[in-house]
């Protein structure tokens, strides 16, 4: 299956969209000034195991290290992703890191 994943700001939001065009998940944010927070995620039950969280997660860090922002993960799911992929460590805000 092919996922796009595109900005919608205007529901301050990034979608992920199967190849027909069908809504797979959400991930929302709000924007001040520099930093960027990711405030949930929300992927379709029946898109569950298809990796859209992961798309969702990527697609919404590449976009912050292009926009040159600094990201708070405050989702679980977002912030969950970032331990496994130090790659992004530098954009993500270090005050706000979940505590296990």
């Amino acid at each position: 299956m092919t996922i796009t994943v595109v900005e919608n700001p205007e529901r301050g939001r990034f979608e992920a969209r199967d190849e027909a065009g069908e809504l797979a998940g959400v991930i929302t944010y709000q924007v001040t000034g520099p930093i960027v927070a990711f405030t949930h995620t929300e992927v379709d039950p029946r898109f569950e195991r298809q990796e859209i969280g992961d798309a969702l997660a990527r697609a919404v860090m590449d976009d912050a290290r292009g926009r040159n922002r600094t990201v708070v993960p405050m989702c679980p799911l977002l912030s969950e992703w970032l331990d496994g992929h130090k790659e992004y460590d530098k954009l993500v805000a270090r005050s706000t890191r979940r505590i296990k």
